[in-house]
C-alpha cells in the first residue's frame, strides 16, 4: 500500500470517528418530569419537539416617521424580555424581511397564553373618570361630549358597566419599576398585579389622586378599562393595583408584560405554527423508522444486485448519513421532519452515483480490461453525469430554501448537505477502497448481477408519438382536475386559514364531527382522516380551535382527545407563500434549463425542461384526482421531483453526447435510442432503490408527510417514463427543429 492510499484510508477512517463523536450523543434525553438528563447534539426543529413557531407584522402605520426607524428592534427586545420572564428555554427571536419578527418558542403548546404574551401591545393609562351623570347619558346616546370618551369596565361586568373616560391621559406605564402578583388579604385571596412607579410616576401619582379624591381612575391596558377603582385619599407611597378578577396566570402574565414594558406599536399574528409534544414524539418516532426502514432495504438491494462493491457503496451510504447529522451538530443546524425525509431521499440518491459507477465499471469489463483499468475507466467516464446531476438537484435545494419557511428549510439544508456529501463518499472514498483491494488483496473481478444479460434493443424512439398522445391526456386531465377544484386544492400555507389536528382516544365518527362544525357555522370546513381513525384534521377559514376544542369536550365527553398541532396563516401570508412557491418552481425549472443548456445546448436544455414539466404537471394532476392539498411541503416535494428527474434525463444526455463522438454511422435518432437501450438498467435500477425509500417514507413517515410522500411517489414513478419517453425524444424533435432554423 502505497502512502497516498495509506492516508486515504486513515483520512476516511478519522473522518469517520470525527462524524460519530460529533453527533453523539444525537438527542436529548429528559425524565418523566421533562428534566434534561443529557443534552443531545443535533438541534431538533419545533415539528419534532413541540412548540410554536410565531410570525408577528408590526403595525407601524401610526407612529410618526423617527420612530419607525427603531420600531421593530425596539419591539423584538420587549418581547424578548417577556419570554425570558415566562421561563421558555432555547428560545429564537430574529428579524424577518422590513417589518416582521419571528418567534420560536420549543416546548411551548399553550396558544393562547403564549399569543397574549407575545403579542399584547401593553400600553398602560391612568385616567379620571367623570361623575357627571348627564355627560354620561349623552355618550351612552352616542352624543359626543367633549374631552371624554364612553368606555366599559372589564372583568366580572364586562360591558354592564359603562364608564365616562376622559381622553387625557394622567399617568402612563413607563414610568413603572416594577409590578408583581400578590394575593387579597380579604374574601378568598383573589389574585391582582401590585405596580411600584419610579420617583417621577409616584410624584404624578400623589398629584392625580390627591385633586380627584372621590372620583375613579380607570386603569386603561391597551385601550381597555381593566379597573376603576374609586380614589379615598391620596396616595403619596407611588403604589398602585390592578384587579379584574384575575386567574393566577392571568395575574402573572399581566405582571410579566407590564415588567417588560409595552411595545413600541401594535403587533398582528401573521402566521402561527403550533405542535403538540405527542405529535413531536409521534413524528420523530415516525420519522427514525422510516429511515430506517428505508436505509436497511437500500442497504439489503445493493448488497443483493452488486454483491461485494454493494458493501462498499452501503459504507459510502453510512459515511454520508454520518456527515449530514454531523454537520448538522457542527454548525448548530435544526433537523426537522421535511429534513428527516432529506435524510431519506438522500440514502435513495446516494445510491445513484454508486450504480451509475458501477454499470460503467461493468461495460468496461465487459470490454476485456483488467478490473484496475476498469475502475479507473469507470469512474473517470461516470465524473461528469455525477457532477451534473447532483448540481441540478442542487439547484432545487436552493430555491426551496431561498423561498421557503420554517421546516422547510430543514430538507433543503440536509438535500444540500447529502449531496454535497455523496460527491465525496461515492467518487472518492469508494474509489479509494477499490484500489486498495486490489492493489494490495488482490482483487481482479466484482461480480454483479444483470438486470439484462446484454444490452437492450428497444426502438424507445419509434413509440414517441404514442407516448405524446398519452403523456397529453394525463397533463389535460390532470389540470382540468385541478382547475376544477379550485381554491381547494390550497392547504393553508396557500389559501390562509386554520389547520387543527386531533387525536381522541377512540376512533371518531366524521359524521358527528360535521354536524358538530356545523352546528357551529362551519359546516363548509374541511375534514380528513389518514389511515388512523382516532385522527382527524380540519381545516377552516377563521381559527375557531378554541370554540371547537370546548365543543369537542360538551360533545365527545366519553372520547377525550389531545391536539396535535394547530397552523393559522393569515390570508396575505398565504398569498405571498403562493406567489414565492410558483416564483420558486419557476426559477427551478428555469435554472435547470440554463445549467442544462450550458453543459449540453439549447435542444437538451428545451427537451430536458418539457420533461420536467411533464412530470411535475403529472404529480400535481395526481395530488388533486386523490384530494390531497398543496403547501409549502408539496412544493419542496414538485422540486425535489424535478431535480431528480433531470438525474436520469443528465445521464441519458451524457451518453448521447459521449456516444455521438463514437458511433460514425447512423444517424442522430438512432444515436439517441442507442444510448437509452445503454443506460436502462441504470435507469430502472436507481429509481427502483431511491423508490425503497420513498415507499418506506410513504408507508411509516406519519400523516404530517403523507401528501409529501405521495407527491415523491408519483413523480418518481412517473420520471422513469418521461426519462425514455419524452426526455430524449424531445432532443430529436428539437434537433430536426433547430436545423430546420439553421437551414433557412
Amino acid at each position: 500500500m502505497n502512502k497516498g492510499q495509506q492516508w486515504k484510508i486513515v483520512g476516511m477512517v478519522a473522518l469517520t470517528v470525527a462524524c460519530v463523536w460529533l453527533i453523539w450523543p444525537p438527542f436529548t434525553v429528559k425524565d418523566k418530569d421533562g428534566v434534561v438528563e443529557q443534552k443531545g447534539r443535533i438541534n431538533l426543529g419545533l415539528d419534532l419537539q413541540g412548540g410554536m413557531h410565531v410570525v408577528l407584522k408590526v403595525d407601524m402605520s401610526k407612529l410618526p416617521v423617527e420612530a419607525r426607524k427603531d420600531a421593530v428592534e425596539r419591539a423584538i427586545e420587549v418581547i424578548r424580555n417577556r419570554v425570558d420572564q415566562f421561563g421558555v428555554g432555547e428560545m429564537t427571536i430574529q428579524r424577518q424581511g422590513k417589518d416582521n419578527i419571528v418567534v420560536q418558542l420549543p416546548g411551548v403548546t399553550d396558544r393562547e397564553r403564549a399569543l397574549e404574551i407575545i403579542g399584547k401591545t401593553a400600553h398602560l393609562e391612568f385616567k379620571i373618570v367623570s361623575d357627571n351623570v348627564e355627560d354620561l347619558k349623552k355618550a351612552i346616546n352616542k352624543e359626543p361630549v367633549e374631552g371624554y370618551e364612553i368606555k366599559y369596565v372589564e372583568g366580572e361586568r364586562a360591558g354592564s358597566e359603562p364608564l365616562l373616560v376622559a381622553n387625557d391621559t394622567s399617568l402612563t406605564g413607563d414610568l413603572l419599576v416594577n409590578a408583581k402578583t400578590e394575593f387579597s388579604s380579604q374574601g378568598f385571596g383573589e389574585p391582582y398585579v401590585s405596580l411600584t412607579f419610579n420617583s417621577k410616576g409616584a410624584q404624578i401619582f400623589a398629584d392625580v389622586t390627591a385633586t380627584n379624591v372621590g372620583k375613579r381612575l380607570a386603569i386603561v391596558l391597551d385601550g381597555k378599562v381593566v379597573s376603576a377603582p374609586v380614589i379615598r385619599e391620596a396616595i403619596p407611597s407611588g403604589q398602585a393595583q390592578i384587579s379584574g378578577n384575575f386567574t393566577v396566570d392571568q395575574a402573572n402574565d399581566l405582571s410579566v408584560i407590564l415588567r417588560a414594558g409595552s411595545l413600541p406599536a401594535p403587533v398582528v399574528v401573521e402566521e402561527e405554527r403550533t405542535v403538540g409534544p405527542l405529535l413531536g414524539a409521534d413524528s420523530i418516532n415516525s420519522g427514525m423508522k422510516a429511515s430506517v426502514i428505508g436505509i436497511i432495504l437500500v442497504v439489503v438491494a445493493m448488497v443483493l444486485y452488486y454483491r461485494l462493491a454493494g458493501v462498499v457503496a452501503n459504507f459510502a451510504l453510512v459515511l454520508n448519513v454520518l456527515i449530514i447529522l454531523a454537520c448538522l451538530a457542527l454548525f448548530k443546524g435544526t433537523l426537522t421532519l421535511p429534513g428527516i425525509a432529506g435524510l431519506i431521499l438522500t440514502v435513495g440518491m446516494s445510491v445513484d452515483a454508486n450504480v451509475l459507477i458501477f454499470e460503467r465499471i461493468r461495460e468496461e469489463m465487459a470490454l476485456g480490461k483488467s478490473l484496475r483499468a476498469s475502475i479507473a475507466s469507470g469512474y473517470h467516464r461516470a465524473l461528469s453525469a455525477i457532477v451534473d446531476s447532483n448540481l441540478t438537484t442542487m439547484v432545487a435545494a436552493a430555491l426551496i430554501f431561498k423561498f421557503g419557511t420554517g421546516p422547510i428549510r430543514g430538507f433543503a439544508v440536509t438535500l444540500t448537505i447529502g449531496l454535497l456529501a455523496n460527491l465525496f463518499t461515492a467518487v472518492f472514498c469508494t474509489k479509494a477502497i477499490f484500489e486498495v483491494m486490489c492493489d494490495q488483496f488482490g482483487l481482479s473481478k466484482l461480480h454483479f448481477m444483470n438486470m439484462f444479460r446484454k444490452v437492450t434493443n428497444f426502438d424507445f424512439i419509434g413509440k414517441r408519438k404514442i407516448c405524446y398522445i398519452f403523456s397529453s391526456i394525463l397533463i389535460i386531465a390532470g389540470i382540468a382536475i385541478f382547475v376544477m377544484r379550485g381554491d381547494s386544492n390550497y392547504g393553508v400555507d396557500f389559501s390562509g386559514g386554520t389547520l387543527q389536528q386531533y387525536v381522541f382516544d377512540k376512533p371518531l365518527n366524521i359524521e358527528k364531527v360535521r354536524g358538530m362544525l356545523k352546528d357551529m357555522g362551519y359546516g363548509n370546513a374541511s375534514i380528513q382522516q389518514y389511515g388512523n381513525p382516532k385522527e382527524v384534521i380540519i381545516r377552516t377559514q377563521q381559527d375557531i380551535s378554541v370554540r371547537l376544542e370546548g365543543v369537542f369536550r360538551k360533545g365527545l365527553a366519553d372520547n377525550p382527545f389531545q391536539v396535535l398541532r394547530v397552523e393559522t396563516v393569515g390570508p396575505a401570508v398565504g398569498k405571498n407563500l403562493r406567489h414565492n412557491a410558483l416564483m420558486s418552481l419557476t426559477l427551478g425549472l428555469a435554472g435547470i434549463m440554463i445549467y442544462i443548456m450550458f453543459r449540453f445546448d439549447l435542444k437538451y436544455g428545451l427537451a430536458g425542461v418539457i420533461a420536467l414539466l411533464h412530470d411535475v404537471l403529472v404529480a400535481v394532476g395526481a395530488m388533486s384526482l386523490t384530494h390531497r392539498q398543496f403547501d409549502l411541503t408539496t412544493v419542496a416535494a414538485l422540486l425535489t421531483i424535478a431535480g431528480y428527474s433531470i438525474n436520469d434525463t443528465v445521464v441519458i444526455y451524457d451518453r448521447i453526447r459521449e456516444n455521438l463522438r463514437i458511433v460514425k454511422k447512423g444517424s442522430f435518432a438512432e444515436v439517441v435510442n442507442l444510448s437509452v437501450n445503454q443506460t436502462l438498467s441504470r435507469t430502472v435500477l436507481t429509481t427502483g432503490l431511491t423508490m425503497l425509500a420513498v415507499v418506506s417514507l410513504l408507508i411509516f413517515g406519519g400523516s404530517v408527510l403523507n401528501d409529501f410522500s405521495f407527491c415523491i411517489f408519483v413523480g418518481f414513478f412517473i420520471g422513469v417514463y418521461s426519462t425514455v419517453y419524452v426526455a430524449s425524444p424531445m432532443v430529436i424533435s428539437w434537433h430536426t427543429k433547430l436545423a430546420g432554423v439553421k437551414k433557412r
